[in-house]
């Protein structure tokens, strides 16, 4: 037990520094030479240093300070520590590591740029921390109106866009939104992993044998719902007992599934639904809570 809890904080401390150092790397290596932004704190952080002149790793400690006291009550302490902790190191790195600017092409950093930050912050959420608060600050605001967290933030990432265009212009905003949807989708990738998961539920008259494929076949565990088939128009009376097969797979067998169900039974219906976390079963636990 002991070794399994000393493992787990490495594996934290490691996956922390390598967010750190890309969010550095993202940051002085593509945003800040081409005055690009990001969404969220950091883009505020961002939009700050560039109107006012103020040290950028000053600024981004100082603008999560107040989110990161707000974490403490809206998610946990250990929450907040580990994040301060976190959002210090990104500030000391943006201090002291020399990242060089890697190139002024606009469309370049703007996709990039979001690639290494998404892998920062994606990693630095995998080790159990934020190093942009935004969705904290949602939190928060969620709980206090109607709104989604995810309109929530996207009304605070509109705010920082217009000022961005005010300030500096429209192309530099519009590339600023791209670099800001391609760290939005490699933090999805970096979270949910290769294996995000798909629920599939299949609906047979030959499930007797899906079942027995699916299980010995692709190794998969399988939950069997009891229902009903038929109700056609003109039949509306006539109806059939049947097994409703559902499983768990990962995207990429998503298509060797579809295959066994059609080569059993061509008639089957099959939907599917992406699950954004899994855990027990049979299948592996992918990623610690806080």
């Amino acid at each position: 037990m002991i070794t399994n809890q000393w493992r787990a904080i490495a594996q934290d401390i490691i996956y922390v520094i390598c967010g750190v150092l890309f969010c550095g790397f993202a940051l002085k290596g593509f945003l800040i030479p081409n005055h690009f932004f990001d969404g969220g704190v950091t883009g505020i952080a961002l939009l700050i240093h560039e109107i006012y002149n103020f040290n950028i790793a000053y600024v981004i400690v100082l603008a999560n300070l107040p989110l990161i006291v707000m974490g403490a009550f809206q998610v946990n302490a250990k929450f907040a520590w580990k994040t301060l902790g976190c959002v210090i190191l990104l500030g000391i790195c943006l201090l002291y590591v020399p990242y060089p600017p890697i190139t002024s092409d606009k469309l370049l950093v703007s996709i990039f740029g979001g690639v290494f930050m998404g892998l920062g912050v994606g990693l630095s959420m995998r080790g159990g921390c934020a190093l942009d608060g935004i969705e904290v600050l949602a939190l928060y605001t969620l709980k206090r109106s109607s709104f989604t967290i995810s309109e929530i933030i996207l009304g605070i990432n509109i705010v920082i866009f217009l000022i961005a265009a005010i300030h500096l212009g429209l192309p530099t905003a519009l590339y600023s939104i791209l670099t800001y949807y391609t760290a939005s989708r490699t933090i999805s990738f970096v979270i949910e992993g290769l294996e995000e998961y798909t629920a599939v539920n299949i609906i047979s008259s030959k499930s007797d044998v899906i079942k027995d494929r699916l299980v010995n076949e692709m190794g998969k565990g399988i939950t069997v719902y009891k229902g009903e088939r038929g109700f056609m128009q003109g039949s509306f009376d006539v109806s059939h007992p049947v097994d409703i097969v559902f499983t768990v797979v990962t995207r990429f067998e998503v298509r060797r599934l579809k295959s066994l169900v059609r080569d059993i039974d061509p008639q089957a219906f099959v939907y599917t639904n992406t699950i954004k976390e899994v855990a027990g079963g049979v299948l592996k636990k992918r990623a610690r809570e806080h």
